[in-house]
């Protein structure tokens, strides 16, 4: 008897719920490459635009921060009996500062947020760099020349620190949202293409 991902019996009835739930996807298939076209196309913007990008990128993570802090917040005050609600209604009350610093100066925010990603990629670069020629696992010389690319970017950034800060994260963004947009045309074509199982 042929197996399914989990390693289950694929039963009658598994079947059927397989193929209800591959019908259904390849019935919506012609939305995920709408969908994916319009990530390319606001991917594309955006790295037409960097500044505007950044400055939408900062002000966007301003609103998640203080919708969260005060949906945090919020929650604390129903939580009275819990030890823990000081930690959490502290928690709920920084989200909302550093939403409001954001929202009140976006460009300062960027280079917080600029400063943050070169520091990171220089440190993530060297673990990278240090895990592979440590243990020389299976295609370890990837990991040795990703984790060489990410220290260089972040020296580049932090280098033209706090200009960089301008363009770096809508980079990022448009970038991110170009490679999210390929993946979902590619998967609503796939689905296209699929043939369908002839399971009873």
């Amino acid at each position: 008897m042929s197996l399914d991902i989990d390693g289950r019996p694929l039963t009658p009835a598994l079947r059927r719920e397989l193929r209800h739930e591959l019908d259904a996807l390849r019935g919506n298939w012609f939305w995920f490459v709408i969908l994916g076209v319009l990530l390319v196309v606001l991917g594309t913007v955006a790295l037409g635009s960097l500044v505007i990008a950044s400055l939408a990128a900062a002000v966007a993570i301003g609103l998640l921060l203080l919708i969260g802090g005060v949906g945090e917040a919020a929650g604390a005050f129903w939580c009275r009996g819990w030890s823990g609600i000081f930690l959490h209604l502290l928690s709920g009350v920084l989200s909302i500062v550093v939403g409001l610093i954001f929202l009140r100066a976006p460009v300062g925010a960027l280079a917080a947020l600029t400063l943050l990603a070169a520091c990171f990629l220089m440190v993530s670069g060297i673990f990278k760099i240090v895990a592979a020629l440590s243990y020389r696992f299976a295609a370890w010389g990837w990991s040795l020349v990703g984790g060489v690319v990410d220290v260089i970017l972040g020296v580049l950034i932090w280098y033209e620190w706090p200009a960089s800060a301008l363009w770096v994260i809508g980079l990022f963004v448009g970038i991110n949202l170009l490679f999210r947009g390929f993946n979902w045309i590619a998967l609503g074509i796939a689905l296209r293409s699929m043939p369908r199982l002839g399971l009873p």
